[in-house]
């Protein structure tokens, strides 16, 4: 490939709205051009790389004897009806309607359609297991898309699904597309980590994710470096808390906190520890209301309380929900003499509260009175209020131990690229996927699900492989392995040379670029490095009088020189060590 026949408009500054360091990068080295708002054109330096992790990820799912298919991306409501998800999903569900008006969405996943195809084919046990994957464009309409390909709203990706008889078969399966995503990431040449993680609106039991670790990533993951416990923020447990101190229980008793309404301020003016704080939050789960509590130094995890809940629609209370629940401004919320809720048709029904497990070991604790300008001190549980449920409902904190050994853990930063779901029959059952047993009884299908944003891994190995001067990327996904710049281009025993060393390579099965640009050699040598190909071959005058080739890696700040007979050899052995 000759980079004067090639289209690679690089630029020396990336636009203003480019607001990571991988969407600087991408736009700056000709990979990416923004059309809309998380709308992006691919060019060939970019869809090159694209192809080279679609390409090891095919053959990982290959290896697993999963079968490729091409899905719609165009998906009638009915199938989102069945499985209730047409409600569910929310704004990011991008809804059209063809010319008869009838209810169509573009796919921001693909559980439905894929589940309705198997019900179709599938009819006997003798079928199981089966998975299918495929590679396909999505759109999820996002409120902020931002940080370039990473968080955009129309991304490709791969997804597979697996069908079994039963949970034994599908948890035999999720171990193996667990050890085929661990080589699609080590083959991608990536550090990163699996975290157990919360399954979200997709739903299912048990799911990791596969996180690419990077100081600028914008997932928080604890490690624990003992005994190898890993999880997201979301996922990761909380120990319940110290027991309750042996205290007496204290008159309750109103205080005035006027225009205070955050724990911090009414902590402040009562000279109180936050800790002793009952920090309230309010929601609309299913349509009824629900009280959150967790101690004042905590923070409510919303993944957690859904999981609590048992999933659904799960919103924050607005202000007038939130004034009908309590009687007060918002602020002013407490569990204390709660109000009863009103329905739309006139019935009452009390306000549910489900409490953080840390909120039991509290003795004299203080929260809003449902009373403007004014909160409780020396609330005590069972005594002034009382919890449906108790559960992990909180963000874990660096003070946590861990929950699996109790030792110290650690917390990196990470960028999600994929994540493997045990679904269950959440979707067979709501779309009558079944098969029929030896016994000929019907039986729903257990589903597995796995899924990889390809471009997503993209812009991962750009933020975790990257300098000053440009991108370092890993060999097996780099767009090109070598370089090859003639510096006097217009010399002839200058490029004889490099073309036949860029000729060789190509041979050779090293994938080269041929800078032979009637450029300074200042703007190809910032170019080449901002474009990040791993391996430069520079021929010149200078070097050919000297029967050598200049040699410099990416990742190295050192120039090497090589004689030329060598050139070809040395390459292929740092290209492919240990062959």
């Amino acid at each position: 490939m000759r980079y004067s026949k090639y289209l690679l408009p690089t630029l020396r500054e990336a636009p203003s709205d480019a607001d990571n360091v991988s969407a600087k990068l991408m736009i700056r080295a000709g990979m990416i051009r923004k059309l809309a708002t998380g709308i992006f054109d691919w060019l060939p330096l970019g869809l090159r790389v694209l192809r080279k992790v679609e390409g090891i990820v095919r053959e990982e799912m290959e290896s697993t004897g999963a079968l490729e298919v091409w899905l719609p991306v165009i998906q009638p409501r009915e199938l989102w009806e069945k499985t209730g998800r047409w409600g569910v999903y929310g704004k990011e569900l991008l809804r059209i309607q063809d010319r008869k008006e009838a209810d169509y969405c573009f796919a921001p996943t693909a559980e439905e359609v894929i589940t309705d195809l198997v019900r179709r084919e599938i009819r006997s046990w003798r079928q199981l297991p089966l998975c299918l994957y495929q590679f396909g464009l999505k759109f999820r309409d996002e409120i902020r898309p931002r940080f370039g390909v990473m968080r955009a709203r129309e991304f490709l990706m791969k997804d597979a699904y697996s069908f079994h008889r039963d949970d034994s078969d599908a948890n035999r399966f999720y171990k193996v597309m667990y050890d085929a995503y661990t080589r699609v990431f080590q083959r991608c040449g990536l550090r990163f980590a699996p975290v157990e993680a919360q399954s979200g609106a997709i739903g299912g039991s048990q799911t990791h994710e596969f996180m690419v670790l990077a100081e600028t990533g914008e997932e928080l993951i604890v490690t624990c470096p003992d005994c190898g416990y890993a999880a997201n923020v979301e996922r990761a447990e909380c120990k319940g808390g110290p027991a309750a101190a042996d205290v007496p229980e204290l008159p309750l008793e109103e205080v005035a906190t006027p225009g205070k309404t955050s724990v911090a301020d009414v902590a402040a003016l009562l000279g109180a520890d936050p800790k002793t704080f009952l920090k309230t939050q309010l929601y609309m789960a299913g349509g009824k209301p629900v009280m959150a509590l967790v101690r004042g130094d905590h923070e409510l995890n919303e993944a957690k309380l859904f999981t609590a809940l048992g999933g659904g629609v799960l919103d924050r209370a607005t202000e007038a929900q939130y004034q009908a629940m309590a009687g007060c401004p918002v602020g002013f919320a407490g569990p204390v003499n709660l109000p009863v809720w009103k329905t739309k048709d006139g019935k009452t029904e009390p306000v549910r509260i489900i409490a953080d497990e840390s909120v039991r070991s509290l003795r004299n604790a203080v929260s809003g009175a449902n009373k403007k300008d004014a909160h409780l001190r020396n609330i005590n549980l069972t005594r002034d209020y009382n919890v449906e449920t108790f559960a992990d409902l909180r963000m874990v904190t660096a003070e946590d131990p861990c929950p699996r050994c109790g030792k110290k853990t650690a917390f990196d930063r990470g960028i999600e690229v994929g994540q493997v779901f045990k679904l269950g029959t959440k979707y067979s059952k709501s779309l009558e996927a079944v098969y029929l047993d030896e016994k000929q009884e019907a039986k729903p299908l257990v589903m597995g699900c796995y899924g990889i944003g390809v471009s997503r891994v993209v812009a991962a190995a750009i933020e975790q492989g990257n300098d000053d001067w440009g991108i370092i990327w890993p060999v097996a996904i780099a767009p090109f392995h070598a370089t090859v710049m003639p510096v006097e281009t217009d010399d002839p025993a200058v490029m004889a040379e490099a073309e036949k060393l860029y000729k060789g390579l190509w041979d050779a099965g090293v994938e080269t670029l041929l800078d032979d640009r009637a450029e300074r050699p200042g703007v190809r040598f910032k170019d080449l490095d901002l474009i990040g190909i791993p391996y430069r071959l520079v021929v010149s005058k200078k070097t050919l009088a000297a029967g050598v080739v200049e040699f410099k890696a990416r990742r190295s700040p050192e120039k090497e020189m090589w004689p030329l007979a060598e050139a070809l050899p040395k390459l292929l052995a740092l290209k492919n060590p240990g062959k």
